[in-house]
């Protein structure tokens, strides 16, 4: 009965119906299925005896797959890693930014070769750039009723909350609801020429749950500057504004009644509001920052901001796994860099890296948290000025507590014509 038990690999023969072929890296059997009557799958069938005869050749458009030699010509019409056409609404770096190769040194050491001089002498940099600013942010930690009897199910435990604090319900049921999925970069995406925005002249709230570093920047310009822009090129009255003027004394009245008229603003705006969840601040890029002209003012540049947002991951990658508390525990400097290879916080703790960029001699943990949290702070600082200066009343707020994700930060941004503080 044992050996019935026993599973293929164990025995060393490949599970019916799959390739025969031993992957050595993996130590088993390729799982692919075969067709019938063949021994090994297409990826394979290079290492059968009745298919010597036919070569396989790295696919020119993805070596990461091969195809027979042969049939490259049909294969190349049908591959997935083809280009495809481009939509309207794709047009080459539109929310790029202007790009100043003059700005950007081609080599930058790493923060750990730096000499202890001169990193002390950004140290001292960052702390003069963010003087006067608000380092305690506004609590407003909300709760969708949606949620309300899944949060408090008893048979919930605190991994499963944890993971529905952090979940957007994705599947919207409102009946005569249009959903519309684009698959594109947002450095290349023009709202304006998307056809049901276009059509419709209709405003747009942006909302971003975590995107990462640079998507932030793009996605800011993409909003405020290609989307609001078109409009005050075109002069155009945007059509629900239009909709109001054209209501009968007696249709306002009706909708007045209805307590729908507040739904149309006396003043309406391309964007009517930005949402986003900042994160990975590691990941931003001059090129791309709105927030440059803020830098200059503080006399800062993009030598300064490639360190700052290289020891904005401090904020979050120099703690300990089982608290959130300061520690004695010093790290030293060693000669390894960090290979960006950060993703969004598990479970609100991080586990020390020793791999990690770090200051030379001697530095506390919480003292690399402090300096991650400002260099974060003064990004974010650039993105508020850009926000204002472009007609938004933008703020920064906690939105979820730290031990359900560290990267709690929340930016957002009314037109200041609709925002309360302008409005009350």
């Amino acid at each position: 009965m044992a050996d019935s038990a026993r599973t293929p690999h164990a025995t060393g023969f490949p599970a019916e119906g799959r390739c025969s072929y031993y992957v050595e890296k993996k130590k088993r059997f390729c799982r692919m299925v075969v067709a019938a009557g063949k021994r090994f799958c297409g990826e394979h069938a290079g290492a059968a005896e009745e298919e010597n005869a036919r070569k396989r050749i790295l696919c020119p458009l993805d070596p990461k797959h091969t195809v027979y030699e042969d049939q490259l010509a049909k294969h190349l019409k049908k591959c997935n890693s083809r280009e495809k056409p481009k939509p309207d609404f794709f047009i080459q770096d539109i929310n790029a930014g202007l790009k100043d190769e003059t700005e950007i040194p081609e080599q930058l050491v790493p923060i750990s070769s730096l000499p202890e001089d001169q990193l002390e002498n950004l140290i001292k940099k960052l702390r003069k750039a963010s003087e006067g600013l608000n380092s305690t942010l506004k609590d407003h930690i909300m709760s969708h009723p949606a949620l309300y009897d899944a949060l408090n199910d008893p048979k919930n435990g605190d991994s499963a909350t944890k993971h529905l604090k952090q979940q957007v319900d994705g599947k919207h049921r409102k009946k005569n609801s249009v959903f519309e999925r684009l698959q594109i970069d947002i450095q290349h995406l023009c709202l304006n020429k998307i056809p049901v925005l276009r059509e419709g002249k209709l405003p747009v709230v942006g909302i971003g749950k975590h995107l990462c570093g640079v998507a932030t920047d793009l996605a800011l310009r993409c909003l405020v500057e290609t989307y609001a822009a078109s409009f005050e090129e075109r002069n155009e009255e945007p059509l629900a504004k239009r909709i109001k003027n054209d209501k009968t004394e007696k249709e306002i009245n009706t909708l007045a009644k209805e307590g729908n008229e507040k739904n149309v603003p006396e003043k309406w705006t391309p964007v009517a509001g930005i949402v986003i969840a900042l994160c990975c601040h590691h990941r931003c890029d001059w090129r791309h920052y709105v927030g440059k002209e803020y830098f200059r003012a503080l006399g800062l540049g993009a030598v300064e901001f490639h360190y700052f947002q290289r020891m904005s991951s401090w904020a979050t990658c120099g703690m300990q796994k089982t608290s959130f508390k300061a520690s004695n525990i010093t790290t030293k400097r060693n000669d390894n860099q960090n290979n960006d290879s950060e993703e969004h916080d598990e479970g609100g703790y991080r586990v020390t890296d020793d791999s990690s960029e770090s200051l030379p001699g001697l530095l506390t943990v919480e003292e690399k948290k402090k300096i991650g949290h400002l260099c974060k702070l003064l990004i974010d600082q650039g993105r508020i000025q850009y926000l204002q200066q472009k007609g938004f009343n933008p703020a920064l707020q906690y939105y979820t507590d730290p031990l359900v994700s560290l990267e709690n930060v929340l930016l957002t941004a009314l037109p200041i014509h609709a925002s309360p503080e302008t409005t009350a």
